[in-house]
């Protein structure tokens, strides 16, 4: 049986040693923010924070895992307050977002060492592969981000912390539910 903690709770897994980490978080643990890309290791979808360092989970087994602190996604910010989630919503970084849980986990480690990167270090940091192209608007978040966590700026265009998704979807009206059929317009 492997042990670690997963996003701050402890964890043991009844599953082969040799299993990729990214297996157990999405299969075992329902954690799906982690994605599988590649499976090489490659274009970063499954990124997530192991002790302190961005790692691509497709790349490392639960064996190796073993007494670890993973951090996912779901654990960054269950309310969506983190201010690069912040950021990336408010600087509409996200495409089809499938590669965005990815990126943020490896931005966080990034910005929780350095809140004030230069280009060459996001760009050493970000090693994601997007295949929308939301470069162009990446390295503006994270400094955005940055800005955020050393209190510089506030973001008013995000939905704030805590808001639900009902709450979301009264708040901004495209994000409820259309109409019912009887009452579209032909």
């Amino acid at each position: 049986m492997t042990k670690f903690t997963v996003n701050d709770r402890p964890v043991q897994y009844r599953m082969d040693p040799d299993t990729p980490l990214l297996w157990a978080l999405r299969d075992a643990s329902n954690l799906t923010g982690t994605k599988y890309g590649c499976g090489t290791g490659d274009c970063g979808a499954c990124t997530v924070d192991i002790d302190g360092e961005a790692v691509r989970s497709c790349q490392i087994s639960i064996a190796n895992a073993e007494g670890r602190f993973v951090t996912t996604i779901e654990a960054l910010s269950p309310d969506r307050g983190h201010p690069l989630q912040q950021a990336f919503a408010a600087d509409n970084v996200s495409q089809c977002g499938y590669c965005v849980p990815g990126v943020i986990m490896a931005a966080s480690v990034l910005l929780r060492r350095n809140s004030n990167p230069t280009d060459e270090q996001i760009d050493a940091a970000i090693t994601n592969i997007c295949r929308c192209g939301i470069y162009p608007r990446l390295r503006g978040a994270i400094k955005r981000a940055g800005r955020i966590m050393r209190g510089e700026e506030r973001i008013a265009a995000a939905p704030p912390p805590g808001i639900t998704p009902e709450e979301a979807a009264r708040t901004v009206p495209a994000l409820g539910r259309s109409a019912s059929p009887a009452k579209q317009r032909p």
